[in-house]
């Protein structure tokens, strides 16, 4: 459905590209690890650097990150570094500043998109920019849920099963406007609120976020297997 659809704004990109991703259990950063030849997240830039909406990406790093200086993609001029915080949020924040200091206006759109997820497909990048530029909340991409949800006990036991009809997986990018972004995870780091996504803290803000349908295989990388699947569905594909 593209009724309302309207022509794709510029836009400004922040990477949160400071975790370890622990559950990886590899010998560095997840967003390091190798994919067709290239790190994951120099597959995760590419999403952005093909598109000619693109104002500036800021890439949000640990301060003693050894794997960054190495890449050549550290050395384009549209990408600036930022430092990472603890958590997301605080990454984000601190991507949000870097902005600001290149120009960034409060109405100005901002993707946040995460650092292991290298399979974007540029036709959703596109859906996502043409279907939010007039909104005026802003959203995310997103996918109908496929399984049946258990709501578990504490014992590890099925407490209940979830009517799944209303319940979407969150994928990120998600595009909002630079100010509203940035007072809401504001306003949620001061109360002390999980934030998971920068959906959420919007949501806390009192907003309700868009759900733009997007391709399910928009993987996040977060266990072994996931980059072992991407890894042999990108060899799988036709020579172009």
């Amino acid at each position: 459905m593209t009724v309302g659809r309207q022509s794709a704004p510029s836009f400004w990109v922040v990477i949160p590209a400071a975790g370890v991703g622990a559950r990886m259990q590899a010998d560095r950063p997840k967003q390091y690890l190798e994919l067709a030849g290239r790190c994951l997240l120099e597959h995760t830039l590419d999403c952005f650097l093909g598109h000619p909406g693109l104002k500036g990406l800021v890439v949000c790093l640990a301060a003693e990150d050894p794997y960054w200086p190495t890449l050549a993609c550290a050395k384009d001029a549209r990408i600036h570094r930022a430092a990472g915080g603890s958590e997301r949020a605080d990454s984000v924040l601190s991507g949000l500043q870097a902005l600001e200091a290149l120009g960034a206006a409060e109405q100005d759109w901002v993707l946040v998109h995460d650092a292991a997820r290298p399979n974007l497909a540029p036709e959703d990048l596109a859906l996502l920019l043409g279907e939010l530029a007039a909104d005026p909340v802003g959203g995310l991409l997103a996918a109908p849920s496929r399984d049946t949800l258990k709501r578990a006990r504490p014992d590890g036991r099925v407490l209940e099963t979830v009517d799944r009809s209303h319940i979407w997986q969150a994928f990120t990018p998600q595009m909002f406007h630079f100010g509203r972004l940035r007072q809401a995870l504001r306003a949620a780091l001061q109360v002390g609120a999980a934030i998971t996504d920068e959906a959420s803290a919007i949501e806390l803000a009192g907003h309700a976020p868009r759900l733009i349908e997007g391709r399910a295989d928009n993987l996040k990388i977060t266990r072994p297997e996931d980059l072992e699947w991407l890894r042999l569905r990108w060899a799988s594909k036709p020579a172009t």
